[in-house]
Parts: C-alpha cells; sequence; structure tokens
C-alpha cells in the first residue's frame, strides 16, 4: 500500500517547489514470534527468541519480550546488557513500514513525541497480536522507557511499561547488571557535598554564535599526558596566529576530556603561561580534595621570559563529546561496604571515572572497562558504570587486549563475508591473470627482510644489459589483484588500514592467506607481482623507468644478516650475490645524493626482544642493529616510491594519493638548539639542508655518542607525516626525505594506502580500469584521514607493547644499574636515555612522604640544579632500573639516580634487596 504526502516549497529564487513524500507499507511482514499461527514463520527475516528462563523479572515473571525505546538503546548500548531478548529488532527494523504500525506526525506534534508514540503503537499492536498465540507459547511486550511522560501515557494505554532502573533491578538472578546502568545525566548521581567546582558549560547556540563572531575559538582537546592538570586545544581551521591554545589548572580544563571538540575562550595576555615543566600524575583518592589541586596548579607557574608564553585559554563549552570505552582498573574505596569506588584508565590523559558497583572485591587486580555517563559540576571526577572485565592484570592476553582496545585497533577475527571473497585453494596463475602482465620470472629476484618476516611485500633485482648500463627493479605484491574494489574484503582492509606490529603478534590488514601465502614474495613460488623498473647508469643516474604489472619467482628470502654476509663474502660471487653487490653500490650514491640535497639522517632507539622458546617471555633486550643491507633495501624503495608518486600525479592531478612530511615551525626547535648550545654546538634549522649539514658537524670527539644524542632529539622535533589527497592541498613537501613528491606504494600487504596507490598506477599504465570511488576527491580525502589515524594508533599501540614487554623484561631480571643520557630536563625530573637497552624513562627527585629537595630550574639553558648539583641536557649519568609494581593501576619502569652522589637524593650502586613495591618505611629498614 502507497502512501502520500504532498507540499509546497518556496526556493531561494522565489519560486515554488512541489514535493511529494512516499511510504510504502507493507502487509506481509511477520511478527517474528515462535509459534504464532498467523505469521507461521512464513515471511522469512530473524525469528525473536523465547526469553531466557533465568532472567525472569520480578516486576513481570511471565513471559515477555522487551522494547526499549530510542534513548535506553543509545544510553545503554554500550554496556551490552542482556537481561532478555529484544523486540525492538522486530519492531524497529521491520514494524515501522508496516500497515498496522504505520504512525504519521500530527499537526503541532513534534518528531520526538511522534517517535514516541509510533513506539507505544507498535507495543499495543504486539500485544494485541500475540494474544492470539496459544497460552503455552503466550508472550508480552514489555515497553522500557526513562521518559516519565511517555511512560504515564504507555499505562494509560494497557501498555506494560517501566523505566531501565526498575527492570533492571527486577532480574534477580543477575544482580550484576546493576552496575552497568548508565547515569541518566550529568546532573545524576550527584557526590553529596553539593560543592560547585566547575563553571557551567554555555548553550550551543551561545557556543555557534560566539565562534562565528571570533569570541570563541573550536577545538580539539587535547590532554597532557605528563601532566594531568594541562591540556592544549588545537583550533580546528587555519587560523595561524592561534593554532594551538594552553589550558591550565582544574578549572580552566572545566570538566572537558581527551578528544573532545570544545569551545575556548582565549585568555587576555596578561594570563598567559608556558608550557608547564613539572610532572604531574593525578594520584589523591580524596575526590572531594579540590585544595590539594590549588596547590599543586602553583607549581604549574614559573619565572619565564615572556617570549615563552603561549595563547592560553579556558573551555566555556563542549561541543561534542568523544567519549569512548575505557580499558583500567578498580581504586578501591578505603570505606568499608562503599559501593562508590574510583576507576583508574590506563591511559593517562583521561580523568579518573566514579563508578558504583557490588563487585569491588571481585573487580580488584582486574582490568576492567569502564564509561563514562556524565560529568556534574560539583564532582571531581566524571560518573561512569562498570561495562566488562578483561582479565588480571599483567596477564600476556589481557595486557594485548587492553593495548588493542585502548590504541582502538581493530583485531576480531575476518568474518565470513570478507573471507568469503578470498580465493578459492589450491590457487595458481591464469592464462587470464598474464593479461596485461609481463612474465619476469626469468630475473634473479631475491628479497631482503627482517628474521622470521612472512609477509614479504618487496622485492628487487640488479642485472647488467648489453648496453652497458644497469637495470634495477623493485617488485612488489599485487594485492590488488587480489582485493577488489568495494567488497567486503576490500572495506575491512580499508576499516583497518594498516597491519600492526606487536611484540609477539601481529594484526594483520588483510587474512592471512595473502598475508603470508598468495601476496608473500617468498622464494621458489610464482606470485603477481608490481614492478617498477629503472634503467641506470653505473653512477645511480636514472635514464628510464617503467611500470608493469608483471610475474615473478624470488630465487631467494634473505634476512638483513644473511645479505649482509653475501656481500661482504670473498668466495661467493653467485648471481643473487652479484645482484646484491650492485644494489648495494648504487643505493649508496642514491643516499649520498639524498643527503646532498637535505635529506634528514635521524636516530630513533629501536629495541629487540629475545623469547624464550616455551615461556614466551623476553629473556633478552638489546637496541637493533642496522646494516647496510637495511639502508639498501630502503633506498629502493624510497626511490620507487618517488618514481610512482611522479607518474600518478601526472596521471591524476586531482586524485592522487601523496604523502606529506611538514616543516616544523621554529618553536620546535628550540629544545635541540639550546641542549646543542649547553655542550658549544651550533644548530640551524631554517632549512632540512641547513639543519642536515649542522647535525654532521655536530661531533664531539671525546663524547662520540652525542651526535646519536642530537638525531634522537631531532627526531622528537618532527612533524609527523600525513597522506592527503593532492586535489585538496597545494603542499606535496616531504620535509624529511627532501623530495617535493612522495607517496606509498612499496608495502601494500601491510598499507592499505598502498593498494590505492597500485590501483591509480594501473589506471595510469592501462592495465586495470578504474571505478568512481577512485577519482572522487572527497572519498580519497575520507580514506586518508581514516589511514593517517590508523597509522597513528598503530605506533602507539606498538610503543605500548615494547613498553609492556620491557617491564615484563626487568620483572625477570630484577634490578641492574646502567649508564644513561639526559634527553630532557624538567622542573622536578630529568628523562633519560640508556643506549644499551634503546630505554627512556625519568629519574624524580620529588617523592611522597619525603623531604623535598632544593630545586632550581633555568629554562633557558636548559638545567635543573638540585641540591647544588647541576643537570644538562646530554649529561652522562648512572641509573638504577627496577619494576615497580606498587601501583597496579600502572606498573612502571623506575628509575633511580645513582650517579653523580647527591646526598638523600641518589641510591647506593650495590644490587640491594630493596624491593620497589614494599612500602617506604620497610625499604628504609632494609637499606640499613
Amino acid at each position: 500500500m502507497l502512501k502520500s504526502k504532498t507540499f509546497l516549497k518556496k526556493t531561494r529564487t522565489g519560486g515554488v517547489l512541489k514535493i511529494v513524500r512516499e511510504h510504502y507499507l507493507r502487509d506481509d511482514i511477520g511478527c517474528g514470534a515462535p509459534g504464532c499461527a498467523e505469521c507461521g514463520g512464513a515471511h522469512g527475516g530473524p525469528a525473536l527468541e523465547p526469553q531466557p528462563q533465568d532472567q525472569a523479572s520480578s516486576l513481570w515473571p511471565r513471559p515477555h519480550y522487551l522494547l526499549p525505546d530510542t534513548n535506553v538503546l543509545l544510553h545503554q548500548i554500550i554496556s551490552a546488557w542482556k537481561p532478555g531478548t529484544w523486540a525492538s529488532e522486530a519492531c524497529s527494523l521491520r514494524l515501522p513500514g508496516s500497515l498496522e504500525t504505520y504512525v504519521e506526525q500530527e499537526q503541532g506534534e513534534n518528531a520526538n513525541d511522534r517517535n514516541d508514540r509510533a513506539i507505544r503503537v507498535a507495543a499495543k499492536w504486539y500485544n494485541e497480536h500475540l494474544k492470539k498465540m496459544s497460552a503455552e507459547n503466550q508472550l508480552q511486550v514489555v515497553f522500557i522507557t526513562n521518559d516519565r511522560k511517555n511512560k504515564e501515557k504507555a499505562v494509560e494505554e494497557g501498555i506494560p511499561a517501566f523505566t531501565c532502573e526498575e527492570y533492571i533491578k527486577s532480574l534477580t538472578a543477575n544482580p550484576e547488571l546493576i552496575d552497568r546502568l548508565a547515569c541518566l545525566s550529568e546532573e545524576g548521581n550527584e557526590i553529596e557535598s553539593g560543592k560547585i567546582i566547575f563553571s557551567e558549560h554555555l548553550a550551543l547556540s551561545k557556543l555557534q554564535q560566539g565562534i562565528k563572531s571570533g569570541v570563541y575559538l573550536q577545538g580539539t582537546f587535547r590532554a597532557s599526558r605528563e601532566n594531568y592538570l594541562e591540556a592544549t586545544v588545537w583550533i580546528h581551521g587555519d587560523t595561524e596566529d592561534n593554532k594551538e591554545i594552553i589550558v591550565q589548572g582544574l578549572k580552566h580544563l572545566n570538566r572537558a576530556v581527551h578528544e573532545d571538540v570544545v569551545a575556548v575562550e582565549l585568555l587576555p595576555k596578561s594570563q598567559w603561561v608556558a608550557p608547564s615543566s613539572v610532572v604531574l600524575q593525578d594520584e589523591g583518592q580524596n575526590e572531594d580534595d579540590v585544595e590539594r589541586e590549588e596547590e599543586r596548579e602553583h607549581m604549574l607557574k614559573t619565572a619565564i621570559n615572556e617570549k615563552m608564553l603561549k595563547p592560553t585559554g579556558r573551555v566555556v563549552g563542549i561541543i561534542k563529546r568523544n567519549w569512548r570505552p575505557y580499558c583500567g582498573m578498580l581504586s578501591k574505596s578505603d570505606i568499608k561496604e562503599s559501593r562508590r569506588h574510583l576507576f583508574t584508565p590506563a591511559d593517562k590523559r583521561i580523568p579518573r571515572i566514579r563508578i558504583e558497583t557490588r563487585q569491588a572485591s571481585a573487580l580488584e587486580g582486574r582490568r576492567i572497562i569502564v564509561a563514562i555517563d556524565g560529568w556534574p559540576r560539583n564532582s571531581r571526577y566524571p560518573n561512569g558504570h562498570f561495562v566488562k572485565n578483561l582479565g588480571d592484570v599483567g596477564e600476556k592476553e589481557t595486557e594485548t587486549e587492553v593495548l588493542l582496545l585502548e590504541h582502538d585497533v581493530p583485531h576480531q577475527p575476518f568474518s565470513q563475508a570478507v573471507l568469503s571473497f578470498l580465493p578459492k585453494m589450491p590457487w595458481s596463475i591464469t592464462e587470464n591473470d598474464m593479461k596485461n602482465r609481463e612474465d619476469l620470472r626469468h630475473l634473479c629476484v631475491c628479497s631482503v627482510d627482517p628474521p622470521g618476516c612472512t609477509d614479504i611485500d618487496d622485492a628487487l633485482h640488479c642485472r647488467e644489459l648489453k648496453n652497458g648500463n644497469l637495470e634495477v627493479g623493485v617488485h612488489i605484491a599485487d594485492v590488488s589483484h587480489f582485493i577488489r574494489p568495494g567488497n567486503a574484503l576490500d572495506q575491512e582492509s580499508a576499516r583497518r588500514g594498516t597491519t600492526v606490529y606487536l611484540c609477539e603478534k601481529r594484526i594483520d590488514m588483510v587474512p592471512e592467506l595473502l598475508s603470508s601465502n598468495l601476496c608473500s614474495l617468498r622464494c621458489d613460488v610464482d606470485r603477481l607481482a608490481f614492478s617498477c623498473i629503472w634503467e641506470m647508469s653505473h653512477n645511480a643516474e636514472i635514464l628510464k623507468t617503467r611500470f608493469t604489472k608483471s610475474v615473478i619467482n624470488s630465487k631467494a628470502s634473505l634476512t638483513y644478516a644473511e645479505a649482509q654476509m653475501r656481500i661482504d663474502s670473498a668466495t661467493m660471487n653467485d648471481d643473487i650475490t652479484t645482484s646484491l653487490r650492485g644494489l648495494n653500490k648504487l643505493a649508496k650514491i642514491l643516499k649520498k645524493g639524498r643527503i646532498e640535497k637535505g635529506a634528514l639522517t635521524l636516530s630513533s632507539p629501536e629495541v629487540r626482544f629475545h623469547m624464550d622458546s616455551e615461556t614466551h617471555d623476553p629473556i633478552d633486550l638489546q637496541t637493533k642493529e642496522l646494516r647496510e643491507t637495511n639502508s639498501m633495501v630502503e633506498e629502493f624503495m624510497l626511490l620507487a616510491n618517488i618514481s610512482v608518486a611522479k607518474k600518478i600525479h601526472e596521471e591524476f592531478s586531482e586524485h592522487a594519493l601523496l604523502r606529506k612530511h611538514p616543516a616544523p615551525p621554529p618553536s620546535n626547535y628550540e629544545i635541540l638548539v639550546k641542549a646543542a648550545k649547553s655542550k658549544n654546538l651550533e644548530i640551524k634549522t631554517d632549512t632540512a639542508k641547513s639543519l642536515a649539514d649542522s647535525l654532521d658537524r655536530a661531533e664531539s670527539p671525546a663524547f662520540p655518542y652525542l651526535n646519536t644524542l642530537l638525531r634522537i632529539l631531532a627526531t622528537r622535533c618532527m612533524m609527523q607525516a600525513v597522506y592527503f589527497c593532492s586535489g585538496m592541498d597545494n603542499d606535496f613537501h616531504h620535509y624529511g626525505l627532501a623530495s617535493p613528491i612522495y607517496t606509498h606504494f612499496t608495502s601494500p600487504i601491510r598499507r592499505y594506502a598502498d593498494i590505492i596507490v597500485h590501483r591509480l598506477l594501473a589506471v595510469a599504465i592501462g592495465a586495470d580500469c578504474t571505478y568512481p570511488e577512485l577519482t572522487d576527491k572527497h572519498k580519497l580525502a575520507d580514506i586518508c584521514k581514516n589511514l593517517n589515524f590508523r597509522h597513528k594508533m598503530a605506533q602507539y599501540a606498538q610503543r605500548a607493547s615494547v613498553a609492556f614487554h620491557t617491564q615484563l623484561f626487568f620483572k625477570s631480571k630484577g634490578i641492574v644499574s646502567e649508564e644513561a643520557y639526559i634527553l630532557f630536563v624538567r622542573k622536578n625530573a630529568i628523562v633519560v636515555l640508556i643506549p644499551k637497552y634503546g630505554l627512556e624513562g625519568t629519574v624524580f627527585f620529588e617523592e611522597k612522604d619525603k623531604p623535598k629537595p632544593q630545586l632550581i630550574y633555568d629554562d633557558e639553558t636548559p638545567s635543573l640544579k638540585v641540591e647544588g648539583m647541576e643537570f644538562h641536557v646530554f649529561d652522562k649519568v648512572k641509573v638504577k632500573i627496577m619494576l615497580d609494581s606498587s601501583n597496579l593501576q600502572h606498573q612502571k619502569i623506575r628509575m633511580a639516580l645513582v650517579e653523580p652522589q647527591i646526598p638523600g637524593i641518589s641510591v647506593p650502586d650495590e644490587i640491594s634487596n630493596v624491593d620497589v613495591n614494599e612500602p617506604e618505611e620497610k625499604r628504609r629498614k632494609l637499606k640499613k
């Protein structure tokens, strides 16, 4: 049956437009209830299941379905509670389109009231319809709503109706479900003191007016990891003057949570502050101790010159909350029998969350998930509710799950819908596959990768041509052949964006059949590839470049060490070794040329764990050794990426997926310049070339590690490289590589960006056909946004995995003393790097329940004087490393100063029986 509604609308030009809205109503949709004789399940679709017997309600003991209203679903969906079978599945998906339950909006009725009425009509229809079932099968629908008026109207109409809380409390067999109830509003469940801590958030309409007039600025709230009383707001839009606003102090932060979109009011210049150099962690258990917070805020203020002051503001309102479920641990209340406890998130940028639970004893020492419900003005912390128990703290499986959830890494098994698009096994190359493809199986191709690598993306070859020139090929796995645009496999790969490498685990972007088998360029098997082939002179001058889809057969899968051994061997002269030597010679010339153009050679300490074969616990921790072969492979991957970037931009000037690295603002280099100056060295930062040259000159014969430290510090000054669509940006330059254009082509097994680039290149050379989304720059820009987020989260997840395995290593190793170098000085601490382990940590000079030492901080030098002993960046110190498990919320590697000796601060060098997890008083006795 068709129902239509016609109305007239006046256009901007003064014309009149006739609009017809049509509703197609069906009379053949079944109710979904099993045992219904009238419907009989003849109409297909998902059937409703009978209510589980162990979840009977004391309010409504008869068998029933639940029909929640929209707000109940929105507020409770995250808690994943399942007290019974939701009738809403049938109602929301199918009933609104059926003849019996269609409801038109009445005159003077708003959309919300119409929706409420529609749900009541559906509930009433269900109850009338289900009466026709036999007595033993008879069921009813119970309406769940937190809207008082909606509930009253439902009861008047004879519909059984309860609030969500009433119904959950009636499930006496499942009392733990009460913990999962979300608070109904920000003002609900307020703390008893009633003392107003925060100013009221302005209404959205006022915020929008203020932003439009320039009174307020809109941006993303980024909380600090090191200081819970400080945050920055990254302003949206291209405002050059105020791209970043500092917010300091509890009241100015005004209940904003990391990643919220907020409105800030810029404070007068007289109230501007500098970024704090204090490391502050929120360790208080007393949620009402606001006076203590004000004392700590005074620590943020320091004597500074005006150059260091930054635009400073206060949060006046929330435009969009970006809350998510948070992993962490329960801090059980000291009050006996208390149901109110604090939850400490694993992410230090998230505030503690106050929850009510009857399971506190059972949840102690466990990793749990909690959701925020609201943050009242009179509460030091937001309110929330318990969602899920993940497992025991410290267990590898639990901690891995936590870091994947915390960094939003999609890690569920691939669905059947995704797997259905994989090729059927056994797979082989067909005649059809060979169309538009060159047969390069005769070439002496080999791959060079880290040990244990199974997802081999790339392989290389080098041979001399008859004309005396060299032919060099980079062959990349042809993943786009297997992943076709728009199907479920493509959509899932795009969503994941990247493979995530953890210390003991790999979260694949594509199913294992592709990543470790059909796409992996393993030796002695035929594989489909996308090849970039150059003709070069012996001086690495590029004479010709061509691209082709191909078939290759790799002759060897080597590790970096094995390839290096072949190059260095005086006795090996086979085709593979000759090819490697040619590649290595050319790579050195290419690298020299890049550096002469201003490419940066930076440093970042990477660690490698050696695992016990049985327990899989780390038994050794070393910094990764880099060989010539690492650089050899890198040079040709860079060259291929640049060559492909040029080609796809030539063909698709508006739709090329490229990668850029913005030049850092001069302020980013301040710490590097000051640190070098403290060692009587000059670092110039006006261009990438001048930075590269001054880093090359910054040598000290007496201090050979200094240059590495400077390069590590320079890495910290850099901006993040990002993907972008060429039609949406004008600046293509890659600062770190000193290249005018760049993209990612060489790792399609582990990066979705490369798959898009492969598709663009295939169209450019006529090897494949295009599709609409490939030339839609707005859709490409959305893909780039997701890829940038996924890559950033993957990096953070990898670092978190390294940090956890480092804790496991030192847990088994015990306390060790090692040499370290100062990377940063803070107002109350020094941040040090231990070269032996590639490990970074903080040495605090102020400890709880200990006399405060005399600390004099100078931000200009920068330096920190502790009881008369002065510390500068790059100073050599000796520290003791130990695992501190005294705070189960955040187990951490703790470092204490051994040398230089400062009475009352330094600890003895001897390895003692002191347990950092013992109470302070007991530790002192052990030391004596």
